[in-house]
């Protein structure tokens, strides 16, 4: 096919391959795996989410109720076709079963750059853009980048983007699973892709390795005892029983990932926004470019001192992360998690900051910052 700069087919190309040249845009515009899916929730999938509901696994995450994910019709009445896109995220830095320094904190892997859902969106946009000048006459489409009620992967999967494993991630044979998914609902009628098989075999490393108990079997994650749950979603009191097997993550979880085979020779991401920041800057507002003794570090973010993120303020909190996914576990959050971790570091040197965070506003941090206080004081004894 004859293209210009904008990628848009000749007016005597129209309607000949839609499906092929939606596959090439999206490789051009940065997508790693593209797939078309139709618009019908598999039945497996829909009673599959309708138990897991009832068995409350979901939590305090209520937006997970929204019936629009039961069928995608709700959300665009005239829907007949999904188009799935993914990109890798993953990048040559040490897995979080490799980093065993308790006196840092942990934050999972998709959060160490910016914010993936503005990266998918504005390529999304450009797709949609493109396709809508390469169909001509119009048609309806919204795009979703893990913000509306759907079962994404489910849809995905459908897509023949990879296969849903025992840890609920979706797995792609040469990809892995360190890759984020967005889509373009639409009218157009497209040809459906096929699923990929499952291709977990007999393996239950990501079951025998979650430190929560929280995957209670294949293919079935109980929300509310995951630490991702604990560090992002939960506003409240982090259950006691479950503190210790957190460790030092205070923003997600990568364990289950981290210890999977078909993540052992997944590829990078040469795209700098999702390279984890080690940037300088002055959150007070000095010119920090003229006064380096006023930068204030960032150091390596997917592993920071404890101490260090729990000196920060919440103005220099919001700065910092003001283009991260870090901004969902809201500052209170994330000095919950901080003492959590503490807590469960065995440093001494921890006390001070404990015993200040203990006299923090915030009762729930508080509480939490005293739970870390007595696990100290009880090794140290």
């Amino acid at each position: 096919m004859v293209r210009g700069q904008t990628g848009v087919m000749p007016a005597t190309d129209r309607r000949t391959d839609w499906k092929g040249w939606i596959r090439e845009a999206a490789a051009r515009l940065g997508f790693d795996l593209c797939g078309i899916s139709s618009a019908a929730t598999p039945a497996r999938d829909r009673e599959q989410y309708l138990w897991w509901l009832e068995e409350g696994f979901h939590g305090e995450m209520k937006y997970m109720e929204r019936p629009q994910r039961q069928d995608i019709r709700r959300l665009l009445p005239r829907v007949r076709s999904v188009i799935c896109a993914a990109m890798v995220y993953n990048t040559p830095y040490p897995k979080s079963t490799e980093s065993p320094d308790a006196t840092r904190g942990w934050i999972s892997r998709y959060a160490w750059g910016e914010d993936y859902h503005g990266v998918l969106q504005d390529r999304l946009e450009k797709l949609l853009q493109e396709l809508r000048a390469v169909v001509g006459d119009p048609f309806d489409a919204k795009i979703y980048v893990d913000t509306g009620p759907l079962l994404e992967r489910a849809l995905a999967r459908a897509a023949g983007l990879g296969w849903i494993a025992k840890n609920t991630c979706l797995i792609h044979q040469k990809l892995g699973s360190w890759f984020v998914v967005g889509e373009i609902l639409t009218s157009l009628e497209l040809e459906p892709d096929q699923p990929v098989p499952d291709r977990c075999g007999a393996c239950t490393r990501c079951i025998d390795a979650c430190p929560t108990a929280a995957i209670v079997k294949p293919h079935v994650l109980d929300a509310t005892r995951c630490i991702s749950y604990f560090t992002i979603e939960l506003q409240g009191t982090i259950p006691e029983e479950h503190r210790a097997g957190m460790g030092r993550h205070v923003f997600g979880c990568d364990i289950c990932q981290d210890v999977c085979p078909w993540n052992r020779k997944a590829p990078f991401t040469p795209l700098p926004k999702f390279q984890p920041r080690t940037d300088s800057f002055d959150p007070r507002g000095g010119e920090s470019a003229r006064e380096p003794e006023k930068h204030f570090p960032a150091p390596n973010i997917f592993n920071p001192p404890l101490d260090w993120l729990a000196s920060l303020t919440e103005e220099e909190f919001r700065k910092l992360f003001r283009r991260s996914p870090l901004r969902r576990a809201r500052y209170q959050g994330l000095l919950r998690n901080v003492a959590v971790a503490m807590g469960n570091s065995r440093e001494p040197k921890f006390l001070p900051i404990l015993q200040k965070l203990a006299e923090y506003p915030d009762p729930i941090v508080q509480e939490h910052a005293r739970w870390a206080l007595r696990k100290l004081d009880s090794r140290e004894n």
